[in-house]
């Protein structure tokens, strides 16, 4: 009802003008009128004395509220932040299905989740609720909003609800905010889990629009909601007098709307809670607040008989708590979708807003008609400086100071001339005399010795100069540039002149920027006399959204302002952080981050910021004394669970220590069937974190020693030399020397192995693992062997995947688990992975190696159909065939660069980015390093635009034609690879080098045939469209064994490397 009476008046036109203009990007004042006229055709006007209006409006606004509470049992409002939730929820569900970066799972360690002294506790993010974290946490930090909820009291009637909708909703979601403050206050977690407050609000709205909202207007909404709470309380405990809502007080403020619509004044003041701000088109905060606080034409304001409309807003009531809205995305028409706005805005940490209050609306007024005058003096001052600055008539303009400068040089420069000819004289005729078809330049320039021959022959012509082919520099030609003739008193007055005027110039500039500067500083400094600094508002909270309109992470910085410093909010992180940091992710224009809402507290009302005091002792309460002892109990409760957690991770590790300490105390005996080790997942495959890796491994390591010790006590060198000493009748002894392992005696029969396989990398690790695992194999059988030796290769690979290697070594090239654990790929696929290596039919050139490989055989035999999608499993081996491809295209085409076979090499580097840039799509470890590719393929194509124009420019009609095959077959095809992304300022440089190499060409003289091919060719280079054409087949690649391929790379990356190369 309160929307429909404030329809009619002009202040509220207004405003849905604006907004409507916001949504749509249309600029059309006639077209938006149109819209909002039929939009609001059926309103009724209540601003007359007619009472049947009123009640025929009272009676059509129950009707429409009614219907929707019978269609949906819940209001539009609420529809649609449901939808926020849905979204929320759903992505939860789909988080179990996918990785998510904003998706934390919890440390098994509960001491990783302990809190640190005292900390701020973070908000864990239960699946794209960073958004929520940053509201609540912005909230939770102002102390007088943290003691109103804590503090908040259920009604006594709570029993008898849900009256309506609204009590149905808010009051449950007020308990578990209150009980997720109270754990933000109390608790001994490093973080806190609010799925609870999360799945209440989730339950409260249903939708089946999952469609991501605006999150202000969730902050928008959350405010409402707590107010409406607030309110059940207020109205139970008024005593006849009006309620007052601390909601209301605390977040809410008034303004005064005057103004003019359509030739009628109108003022009128309105109620506001977050003040929303254009950041499109503004620098700074103010710039934006002045924007927001004046529409249309201000001067008919204060005129009479005007048909001009605009209004002017003056706060009448500034809120304790001052909420912006930057209005950081808006609707793309052509694209038809929103965008991001990442332009930068700068706010201060204090704002002053003496100039917006209605109280200094008379010396704003002047101020602001002042400074009105003072920028268009300043736009006068600046076009000056412009002529000055940027002097000429064309389309290449310079500084005049310089301009006279390089006047004074020239006119100051002394003429030195050469002729050609003195440098052809070894090859003139031997006669000493002339042709006669010498110029007339050349006889000139011969002095007295040739004044003999004619001066004007019949037969004379001059020289025709044809580029590339018979260019000759034009005899007389100067060194440098200079006046051919001058007197010194000619000299001496210019040199005057240009003096005198440079110093004119010089004085004029600098004057021009001190009153500029002067003028800036005037209106700067403006608001900052004393009456102008009474409002002082300070930065309390900065909510920061990074990424694009449709999807990204929010964080906050919010100031402690007991500590004075800055505190970065990010989910379960909480740390510290500076004013720097918070520019640099808050003001936008440096990368996607930018704030999107400003939170300011009035710096003169200290009680928001105030800590409690205990009334009988005066001292300040801290932690859980500052709780309600519902809420303490509360919290103690959870501290025990969470102590218990703690103990009974202490007895878990106690325990297992004590069972190692006794197992290493028993006899050494034959072991049973190893059947516990088959009841869960290979431990094999659990991924350590890099943190916890060497901590792992370094246990392992100790364990592996004490064991490996105490088994080689047990045998004796009798035994282990009988053991090995007696080969089989039917095999056969060889020594197989694998690099990097060591020389393997094995017995194999004929042809029972393939040499090539049993030389890979893969195999030596196998064989090797196979070896340590001898003493397992032979105290407990195949199966516990093979455990083992899968573990001690699993390790292995682990330990290489977690190491940083120089470019020449890159282990993925050896081991495709690698590249599979770095890539992180499912265990499923890895598992599969190692059991097919290790039940490779090539291990059975012995007994050991023979029944492990079985083993591994039955293993994989016993895998079911759905426990691994064999999609899955070929997708990312072929993915790791893409790779081992890309980089033969790489070595290959780097080969040919240090060639110098620039034409060969180009085709594999193209190859090469392409397919490494779909390999990185998706993921980092996926390929090789772009820029390495990127900067060599465009130093081919560089080097071979100069080729072909080196070829152009010989003027033979074969070599011509071979450099425009050269540009129209390779380079022209190759300038969208280099311009589609736009990032690579490097590649457009080059694009633009070679264009302005054969740019240069136009203007010159030249043979018309030349001419002829030059125009024909030169449209296709210039060409800007990105459209990627087709190539040819990709080149074939030579077959390369494993050893082969990574020694064949780790030479031609060393040799890269002392290789000075620009930019690399």
């Amino acid at each position: 009802l309160r929307e429909v009476q404030g329809l009619s008046q002009p202040s509220h036109q207004q405003t849905f003008l604006n907004q409507l203009r916001e949504i749509t990007g249309i600029n059309d004042i006639q077209v938006l009128q149109q819209a909002l006229k039929f939009c609001f055709s059926d309103v009724i006007d209540l601003t007359g004395d007619d009472k049947d209006d009123l009640q025929r409006a009272i009676a059509l606004s129950l009707e429409e509220s009614n219907r929707a509470f019978r269609e949906t049992g819940i209001t539009d409002e609420e529809q649609a932040i449901s939808r926020v939730l849905e979204a929320s929820i759903a992505e939860n569900k789909a988080s179990l299905k996918r990785t998510h970066p904003e998706v934390w799972s919890d440390s098994p360690n509960p001491y990783d989740r302990k809190r640190q002294d005292n900390c701020p506790v973070g908000l864990k993010n239960v699946g794209n609720t960073c958004w929520f974290s940053a509201v609540i946490q912005s909230l939770f930090n102002l102390l007088e909003f943290r003691r109103l909820v804590l503090n908040f009291n259920p009604p006594a009637n709570a029993q008898d609800l849900p009256r309506n909708q609204k009590e149905h909703r808010n009051l449950p979601f007020m308990r578990e905010l209150r009980y997720l403050f109270a754990l933000l206050v109390g608790s001994k977690r490093k973080y806190v889990d609010p799925s609870r407050a999360v799945e209440i609000l989730k339950d409260a709205f249903k939708s089946n629009d999952s469609q991501q909202q605006d999150v202000s207007e969730f902050t928008h909404k959350l405010l409402d909601w707590l107010e409406d709470a607030f309110q059940i309380k207020a109205e139970e405990e008024r005593d006849g007098e009006k309620p007052k809502n601390p909601m209301v007080e605390l977040f809410y403020g008034r303004f005064l709307a005057v103004g003019v619509l359509e030739g009628k004044k109108f003022e009128n003041t309105e109620m506001f809670g977050q003040y929303p701000l254009q950041v499109n088109g503004f620098k700074d905060l103010h710039e934006c607040l002045e924007a927001a606080m004046i529409e249309g034409e201000i001067e008919s304001l204060h005129s009479e008989n005007s048909a001009k409309s605009g209004q002017e807003h003056w706060f009448t009531e500034l809120p304790p708590v001052l909420t912006f809205e930057l209005s950081r995305f808006e609707f793309n028409q052509a694209l038809g979708r929103p965008e991001k706005i990442h332009n930068k805005l700068e706010f201060p940490p204090i704002l002053y807003l003496d100039r917006y209050m209605h109280k200094n609306r008379e010396l704003t007024r002047i101020k602001r008609d002042e400074i009105k005058r003072l920028k268009e003096y300043l736009t006068v001052l600046q076009q000056r400086l412009e002529r000055y600055l940027s002097y000429g008539s064309g389309p290449k303009r310079f500084p005049l100071v310089d301009v006279l400068q390089y006047a004074l040089e020239f006119a100051s420069s002394k003429p030195v001339c050469t002729s050609p000819v003195d440098d052809l004289g070894a090859s003139a005729p031997s006669s000493g005399t002339l042709p006669a078809q010498t110029s007339p330049s050349t006889v000139e320039q011969q002095g007295p010795s040739s004044s003999d021959v004619p001066s004007t022959s019949p037969v004379q012509r001059s020289v025709i100069h044809k580029p590339f082919t018979q260019s000759r520099i034009p005899p007389d030609l100067p060194m440098h540039p200079a006046p051919r003739h001058i007197t010194e008193e000619e000299l001496s007055v210019l040199e005057g002149c240009l003096h005198r005027w440079r110093t004119e110039v010089e004085n004029d500039t600098r004057d021009l920027q001190e009153s500029i500067s002067r003028i800036h500083r005037t209106i700067e400094l403006m608001y900052f006399d004393k009456t102008m600094i009474q409002v002082p508002y300070r930065l309390h909270a900065v909510l920061v959204h990074e990424g694009q309109a449709n999807a990204g992470h929010y964080w906050a910085y919010i100031y402690d302002h007991h500590q004075n410093r800055w505190m970065k909010y990010n989910d379960i992180s909480v740390t510290k952080s500076t004013w720097e940091e918070l520019e640099r992710d808050s003001f936008g224009g440096y990368r996607n981050a930018s704030a999107y809402c400003l939170m300011y507290i009035n710096d003169k009302e200290q009680y928001l910021i105030e800590e409690e005091f205990n009334k009988e002792t005066g001292q300040v309460l801290v932690g859980m004394d500052t709780l309600p002892s519902d809420l303490r109990d509360y919290v103690k409760e959870d501290n025990k669970r969470f102590e218990k957690e703690l103990e009974e991770w202490d007895a878990e590790l106690a325990q297992k220590a004590q069972q190692e300490k006794l197992l290493s105390q028993i006899p050494r005996a034959p072991a049973p069937s190893p059947a516990p080790v088959q009841a869960g997942e290979p431990e094999y495959l659990e991924q350590p974190s890099r943190t916890d890796l060497s901590k792992h491994l370094k246990e392992d390591s100790v364990q592996a020693i004490n064991k490996a010790l105490a088994e080689q006590e047990d045998r004796s060198p009798e035994s282990s030399h009988n053991a090995s000493a007696q080969p089989a009748p039917n095999q056969r002894v060889v020594e197989v020397a694998i690099p990097d392992v060591g020389t393997f005696v094995i017995e194999s029969e004929e042809g029972g192995y393939d040499d090539e396989v049993m030389l890979t990398p893969n195999m030596q690790g196998i064989i090797m693992a196979i070896g340590k695992a001898r003493n397992v194999y032979d105290r407990c059988g195949p199966e516990a062997g093979f455990f083992k030796a899968i573990k001690l290769e699993y390790t292995r690979l682990l330990k290489l995947a977690q190491e940083d290697p120089p470019p020449e070594c890159d282990y993925r090239l050896r081991h495709a688990i690698v590249y599979f654990i770095q890539n992180q790929a499912p265990k499923k696929i890895i598992e599969r992975t190692l059991l097919e290596q290790f039940g490779d039919h090539n291990l059975s050139f012995d007994e050991r190696c023979r029944n492990i490989m079985k083993v591994a055989q039955a293993k994989l035999e016993m895998i079911k159909p759905d426990e691994v999608n064999m999609e899955e499993y070929e997708r990312w081996h072929q993915d790791y065939r893409n790779f081992r491809e890309t980089t033969m295209f790489l070595m290959v085409g780097l080969e040919f660069f240090q060639k110098k076979s620039y034409m060969e090499a180009l085709l594999y580097l193209i190859y090469a980015y392409q397919n490494n840039k779909e390999l990185l799509s998706k993921g980092p470890y996926r390929g090789h390093d772009e820029e390495l590719i990127s900067h060599y393929r465009r130093e081919c194509l560089l080097k071979l635009n100069e080729h072909a124009a080196a070829l152009f420019e010989s003027g033979d009609d074969q070599e011509v034609n071979n450099g425009l095959i050269i540009m129209n077959e390779l380079i022209v095809p190759c300038l969208p690879l280099l311009l589609v992304d736009e990032m690579e300022e490097k590649d457009i440089v080059a694009v633009e080098d070679m264009r302005n190499r054969w740019c240069s060409y136009l203007g010159q003289e030249m043979e018309p045939n030349l001419q002829e091919k030059l125009t024909d060719f030169l449209p296709k280079l210039l060409d800007c469209s990105t459209e990627i054409k087709g190539f040819n087949d990709p080149p074939k690649l030579p077959s390369y064994s494993t050893h082969e391929l990574c020694e064949r790379y780790a030479r031609i990356m060393l040799s890269l490397s002392r290789t000075p190369a620009d930019g690399r």
